[in-house]
């Protein structure tokens, strides 16, 4: 990390949070901590759940180094964030709406960053964070350096590294031979009302025990929990209506083996990080390739090999 403003492109399970985070601890550790507590580094992401992801892998890399690490995001109180960040951070990962909270409130000083990272930021696009990104990018004087991640480099991530990022490197990570060697695919046509059923004997004939189901609406995601509940399944749920730590919990019982299905949107599903997880089965196809690339990519990760069963509905 020489300082140099970056636009990365990168498939999921690649190492990227690690990529960045190394090069972030070294950087931050060679330079003389300030005696005001001054935020130095900014990581933002969509989710709650990449929050705590990343946060672990600071803590993780970082468990040796004087750094200190606040997360600001939703689900938790304010009160809470902001008695951590009097108490000192280097480091702050967080949501965008979170964060604009905070800098509206002029509760957050962000003008001493030195390095900004953006993560997935092809999701807080498609979430519609633009406006807040702008915002906060604002309120982070030069010199910095901003790293800008994302599974593809659309014209809106072109548009906003143009806008924010002083000549950025581009770097694209590509190996089509892992996708296709590590990930195994099939589709199943299947009648609309016959899809749960489709489900339920496949996970039983095939006796699978690590499945991530994604649907497309948090409608469908409660009726096919409650299906699968009822036919025996040890099943799970998360979507935007259910509370961070109810989320948090069923992500844990998947982890564990105590639950075999996790029912998931896509949305709530961003940053999962399951290793060497089975499956994961397209219950209702996404509408974007980009939906779809995050879907596949919580199977076959660093390495490990995975399965994608897709529901092709008949239309009648």
């Amino acid at each position: 990390m020489k300082n140099l403003d970056i636009i990365g492109a990168s498939k999921s399970g690649t190492g990227k949070t690690a990529s960045y985070v190394l090069p972030l601890l070294h950087k931050l550790q060679k330079i003389i901590k300030p005696e005001n507590k001054v935020i130095r580094a900014m990581i933002i992401v969509p989710t709650i759940e990449l929050v705590d992801q990343v946060t672990r892998t600071i803590t993780a890399l970082g468990k040796n180094l004087e750094i200190e690490t606040v997360k600001i995001q939703g689900g938790t109180p304010k009160s809470v964030q902001l008695a951590r960040l009097k108490k000192g951070a280097d480091i702050i990962v967080a949501t965008p709406g979170r964060l604009q909270d905070f800098l509206s409130d002029k509760k957050i000083n962000l003008e001493h960053i030195n390095t900004v990272i953006l993560d997935e930021a092809d999701t807080m696009l498609e979430l519609g964070f633009l406006n807040e990104i702008k915002s906060i990018l604002k309120e982070c004087k030069r010199p910095r350096q901003t790293l800008m991640f994302s599974a593809t480099i659309s014209q809106n991530i072109k548009r906003l590294g143009k806008e924010f990022l002083k000549e950025p490197a581009i770097v694209e990570v590509s190996d089509r031979r892992d996708v296709v060697d590590m990930i195994a695919h099939r589709a199943y046509k299947v009648d609309k009302k016959r899809k749960a059923e489709l489900i339920v004997k496949l996970i039983k004939e095939k006796r699978l025990e690590q499945v991530l189901l994604f649907t497309s609406t948090k409608v469908s995601a409660n009726k096919i929990y409650e299906y699968l509940k009822a036919n025996n399944i040890r099943v799970s749920i998360i979507h935007g209506d259910i509370k961070r730590t109810a989320r948090s919990k069923s992500l844990a019982l998947l982890k564990s083996g105590k639950t075999q299905v996790l029912v998931a949107t896509d949305i709530a599903a961003r940053g999962i990080d399951i290793p060497e997880l089975q499956m994961v089965i397209n219950y209702e196809l996404p509408e974007g390739t980009d939906d779809f690339t995050h879907r596949v990519g919580r199977t076959g990760r660093a390495q490990h090999k995975g399965s994608v069963i897709s529901l092709l509905t008949i239309q009648k």
